[in-house]
């Protein structure tokens, strides 16, 4: 019989204050001092997971992760309601992570209080950078000294497992600025850092009008110089862009990249749900309606919140499996590979021998395990797996 994974819950919550250029993620800028319709979205999310229960299967929950958007922007209140009716619902692991993302720019310590007692003890701060030219450029909402008085006064508040988020890769940064701006982070002495690069997403409108980013051999001497400093400050890189101290991994994070299941509730949230098959586990993909105006009216709509679904067919598995697994620094067990995606490695042995060659896997004959070169030109080394 197969073995389910664990199982996570992702919340999105899709208004900010203003949409970023570089952000291609679903959330709808309301300017400051909205009216957020947190009675109407509460019992939406709540009648979403009320649909989606049966796929939990009774199943624990190991993990919660409320996204968005700027999920800062509903009260304290509106979680404490949130997760006292999540816990009549679903059981919660008795360790359970749950992590809240913040934007410095639109939280004051009451509220750090606030989430704490609603349960959430986890926090992820959207610092992106601490130069106000880089902010500016980024079309962030904060300066710098918010984002550390945004964190002093959440250690204040109780909590002692925060996420930096930081970019690097800016417009008009240089590798000194790149370093000042982990200087900064690391002084305010954080458990984790999701310190990542910079792209351009298609439909953004750093994607449209492109702005002039730093030349090539600047973005590594920044990656190389980055690693070093954060490794010296007792980070280890557990993942391509994530960096903790021990014990302090993402865990809803890991979830996603050992192909671990959730359920996704909230406007154009995802979700990742295996049930058992004839041939081992079946996978299949969910996701909701997108426009936050269109999942409060399917709160009435006999469709239900669903928007789409799709089984994840047989031949696509070893890419979907890889592009997660192959992140993690530690790479994936190969009885763990062969178990997710039902093929053996000896139809890859060919392409797997070719990636030693090119450098990009590292020789383990426990582990499928990217090099450093081979996390840095990740998708030739996807390609090459999953072409058998």
């Amino acid at each position: 019989m197969s073995v389910l994974p664990p199982l996570a819950l992702y919340v999105h919550v899709p208004w900010c204050v203003r949409k970023c250029p570089y952000c291609d993620f679903n959330s709808h800028g309301v300017g400051y001092g909205a009216d957020l319709p947190e009675d109407a979205y509460l019992q939406a999310l709540l009648a979403d997971l009320d649909a989606d229960l049966p796929l939990a299967a009774g199943r624990e929950l190991v993990s919660i992760f409320i996204g968005g958007g700027t999920p800062s922007l509903m009260s304290a209140d509106f979680y404490r309601r949130f997760i006292t009716e999540l816990r009549l619902r679903l059981q919660l692991a008795e360790d359970i992570e749950i992590t809240l993302e913040a934007n410095p720019g639109t939280v004051e310590h009451d509220r750090f209080e606030g989430y704490r007692e609603a349960g959430i003890n986890r926090l992820s701060l959207g610092i992106q950078s601490f130069q106000s030219t880089q902010l500016a450029a980024l079309g962030r909402i904060h300066s710098g000294d918010d984002a550390k008085r945004a964190f002093e006064q959440a250690r204040a508040a109780g909590f002692d497992n925060i996420n930096l988020d930081l970019m690097h890769g800016l417009p008009g940064q240089d590798s000194a600025l790149a370093e000042n701006d982990l200087q900064q982070a690391l002084a305010l002495g954080p458990d984790h850092l999701s310190w990542y690069q910079l792209t351009l997403e298609p439909n953004t409108e750093f994607h449209s009008h492109p702005p002039a980013l730093p030349e090539e051999e600047t973005l590594w001497s920044i990656q190389d110089n980055g690693h070093a400093q954060l490794e010296a400050a007792g980070f280890h890189r557990y993942e391509i862009s994530a960096y903790s101290r021990p014990g302090r991994e993402a865990r809803h994070n890991l979830n996603y990249w050992t192909f671990g299941d959730y359920l996704g509730i909230g406007a154009g949230a995802h979700g990742k749900l295996s049930r058992p098959g004839e041939q081992g586990l079946e996978i299949e993909r969910r996701w909701k309606s997108r426009q936050p105006e269109a999942y409060l009216r399917r709160l009435n709509d006999p469709r239900g919140f669903v928007a789409g679904h799709q089984r994840i067919p047989e031949e696509d598995l070893v890419l979907e499996f890889a592009m997660n697994a192959l992140r993690l620094v530690e790479g994936v067990p190969t009885d763990t590979w062969v178990r997710h995606t039902g093929r053996s490695l000896e139809r890859l042995e060919g392409s797997l021998k070719e990636a030693r060659k090119k450098g990009l896997l590292v020789e383990d004959p426990s582990h499928l395990r990217a090099s450093a070169h081979g996390l840095l030109f990740l998708n030739d080394l996807l390609a090459m797996v999953s072409d058998d």
